[in-house]
């Protein structure tokens, strides 16, 4: 019985691999939302590669991110952004964890839109509990007030992020569980890629439930 679950998985998995035709996922959504745990397992259960932007950003400057914002600001990391997300659009078959801001500059979601944009929506008391646990340093949440300062934020962004083919509400739920909400999606979303070019928001809520709503 096992094997024969396990099976029929790898077939749908396969399936949708081939569907996908080496489009690229996109994750976007705030620090702290989960986009590079759960990149990880979408990219081994579809036998993609997994590609965090920031860490690749970090290896083309050869220095951090908190380090190219003491030195160069915002704009000069976000032009920098930008121009290792257009290297990374050139490829295919990839799961990408961007970066928090990433949906802020237009030309980014140019590149985006080549593939699926997956918004990990978490909500602010989740993302404040593991940003607290994050050594990372974060430069744009240095405030001796980080609840305020990360709704400053999220009241930039949300709208945004909102414009992703598809949302995936989160709670508590693990990298892995999150990672299988995705790949449930997916489907309707390729489906409504051919039928509709300007595509529709696809949400995932708490219960696991899938529904439609015009983007």
């Amino acid at each position: 019985m096992a094997d024969g679950m396990a099976q029929a998985v790898e077939s749908t998995q396969t399936d949708l691999r081939r569907r996908l035709e080496g489009l690229n996922l996109y994750l976007v959504g705030m620090m702290g939302s989960g986009k590079s745990s759960t990149g990880r397992h979408l990219a081994e259960q579809l036998g993609y590669r997994f590609l965090d932007a920031d860490t690749s950003l970090e290896q083309v400057a050869g220095r951090s991110i908190a380090e190219i914002f003491a030195s160069e600001g915002e704009a000069g990391f976000r032009d920098l952004e930008a121009a290792v997300l257009n290297q990374i659009a050139g490829w295919h078959s990839l799961v990408v964890a961007t970066g928090g801001g990433v949906v802020t500059r237009p030309e980014n979601w140019g590149q985006m839109r080549q593939g699926v944009v997956i918004w990990l929506d978490a909500p602010d008391e989740l993302l404040l509990q593991r940003l607290a646990a994050d050594p990372t340093p974060r430069p744009l949440m240095v405030s001796p007030d980080p609840a305020t300062r990360l709704q400053e934020l999220l009241a930039q962004r949300r709208p945004l992020y909102a414009q992703a083919d598809l949302q995936i509400i989160q709670d508590d739920r693990g990298p892995a569980e999150v990672a299988r909400q995705v790949l449930e999606a997916l489907p309707s979303i390729l489906k409504e890629r051919t039928q509709a070019p300007l595509g529709r928001l696809q949400v995932v809520n708490e219960a696991g439930e899938v529904s439609t709503s015009i983007n």
